[in-house]
């Protein structure tokens, strides 16, 4: 959420930035009307204070009056005192209403956006930063993962399909296994190199946490909504172990001196991927169940942009450890989340499809998050003043998404004869197996 000050003191830089996403007219229109009833806002309170100021006074002067036997004078002040009483719960009632329309919009008004952030409409317009790895040359045609993992017998989507419907997926043996071997993985990387800690959160979430980082009211659509309500409130499957973790914090004051807070947490995700109708139906890239490790920083404004670099770095190191080509781009205004400030996507490639595509995505929020979730952080002091809190600076990445790894592993791995090679990395994790084969194969 945005300062509401900021909105009604610059408003023009707010649309400048909401022109920088391609936003709408409506959010354009919002701007205007949170401003307008900020003005409103102002002038009941006002009008409020002035009248309970009055009231006072004229209490004082009904006693007195009383005392003096000037009844008649004293009834007909106290009749105005009743009249401001009156005006003065319309006020309240009025105000009461102006606020909670105005914290409805601010909701609806996405993230500033960094400067660096280029212009663009969609991902055609993100700016590719760098490259790591030659993307391999096959000297045979390379198969989609779904063929690969079916012929390998550890995909198994003719059941998945016929069992739960399209988007899920089945993995068994070696797939399941090379699934829990890459959660294992990548939790020891971030945990055991890059001084995580590592969590693990419910599942389910109440509204109030998925307003917090910005999930809704937005994006009620993607979200999986439960029929009935947990602890008396409505309840929501996670989209991603962001929302469940960034909210550990919530309605808190943190010490500088704990920040930054950094961790890493392995979830199971849920997603409607409601507006993606018939792309990428077939296998794991776009399905409504999938597993992440997600890494959650929580900082200072000073520290974040560092921080986001570090994070970014993180999430390369696992796909260099893995051995997977792939590309760093940074978002541009048009692609940039609504919660984003600004977002770096790593994408894999894939032989298949001879593309990159997303496999995380790392992002900070500047204020956003924080401000929407009371989460606040207090700075040192400087000699005997204690110094104000103020809202932390939020930021997370995939890594990496499990599934989407899963797949780069299947396509950039494929052997001509049907086989696999497991990255040098998960052996371990795997008691030692270096090549999946076809249960067949001798």
């Amino acid at each position: 959420m945005l300062d509401r000050r900021l909105i009604t003191g610059q408003p023009e830089l707010i649309r400048e930035h909401l022109r920088r996403r391609n936003a709408d007219d409506s959010l354009l229109e919002a701007v205007d009307e949170v401003a307008r009833l900020s003005a409103e806002r102002s002038a009941l309170i006002k009008e409020g204070d002035d009248l309970r100021s009055q009231r006072n006074q004229l209490s004082k002067q009904v006693g007195q009056l009383f005392r003096e036997g000037r009844r008649e004078e004293a009834e007909a002040i106290r009749a105005r005192v009743k009249a401001g009483n009156e005006r003065t719960a319309v006020i309240e009632a009025r105000q009461k209403q102006v606020q909670e329309r105005q914290d409805e919009l601010l909701l609806t008004i996405p993230n500033l956006l960094h400067a660096d952030v280029p212009a663009g409409a969609t991902d055609d317009d993100n700016e590719v930063l760098r490259q790591w790895g030659e993307p391999r040359e096959f000297d045979f045609t390379p198969e989609a993962h779904v063929e690969v993992g079916e012929r390998l017998g550890i995909l198994d989507m003719e059941r998945s399909g016929r069992v739960f419907g399209a988007r899920f997926w089945v993995l068994r043996g070696l797939g399941a296994r090379l699934e829990r071997a890459l959660i294992n993985f990548f939790l020891d990387l971030h945990v055991g190199e890059h001084g995580y800690t590592e969590v693990m959160v419910p599942a389910i979430v109440r509204r109030p946490v998925l307003v917090g980082t910005g999930q809704l009211p937005k994006f009620e659509e993607d979200l999986f909504k439960l029929d009935g309500q947990v602890n008396g409130e409505d309840a929501y499957l996670i989209p991603t172990a962001e929302v469940p973790v960034t909210n550990l914090h919530r309605d808190e004051i943190l010490d500088e001196a704990q920040l930054p807070i950094k961790y890493a947490c392995f979830t199971p995700c849920f997603r409607s991927e409601a507006g993606s109708a018939g792309r990428d139906v077939r296998g794991l890239i776009r399905v409504h169940q999938f597993h992440k490790v997600e890494l959650v920083w929580v900082t200072t404004p000073e520290q974040s942009e560092a921080c986001h670099a570090e994070l970014l770095r993180h999430a390369e190191v696992a796909m260099q450890r893995l051995g997977l080509p792939y590309q760093v781009v940074l978002l541009c205004g048009g692609d940039t989340g609504f919660s984003a400030h600004k977002c770096y996507d790593i994408e894999v490639w894939l032989p298949s499809q001879e593309r990159y595509r997303e496999i995380s995505s790392c992002s900070t929020f500047h204020d956003f998050q924080a401000r929407r979730m009371a989460l606040r952080y207090r700075p040192a002091t400087e000699g005997n003043k204690k110094a104000k809190a103020r809202p932390a600076h939020t930021l997370n990445g995939s890594g990496l998404a499990v599934g989407r790894t899963l797949v780069a592993i299947l396509e950039n791995y494929q052997q001509a004869d049907g086989s696999v090679v497991v990255p040098t990395s998960l052996r371990p994790y795997l008691g030692g197996v270096e090549v999946l084969v076809a249960p067949d194969t001798p």
